[in-house]
């Protein structure tokens, strides 16, 4: 498996995962694509929070750190879909 392959299969674990834990805080996105989806969006709403605050969590653990920026983009993805739908 080259870099490139294991860098998306790294990103659809990261979004399912952010995408999981966010619908538990939040409520919302249902089925497994739903959290794919929802996790995917927020690991890019995430990172790019993180970047433009500089916002940087220094846990030692570059996996973990992106995981938790996701979940807090997946947050607020589902917060924002649902005040746009509701």
């Amino acid at each position: 498996m080259n870099n490139q392959a294991k860098s998306i299969v790294a990103w659809i674990i990261i979004g399912l995962i952010a995408g999981a834990v966010a619908s538990l805080i939040v409520g919302g996105a249902g089925s497994l694509i739903g959290l794919l989806i929802a996790g995917l969006i927020g690991s890019v709403v995430g990172g790019f929070l993180a970047q433009q605050l500089k916002i940087d969590l220094k846990m030692g653990n570059a996996f973990l750190e992106q995981v938790i920026i996701s979940i807090i983009g997946a947050i607020i993805v589902l917060i924002v879909a649902r005040i746009i739908i509701a």
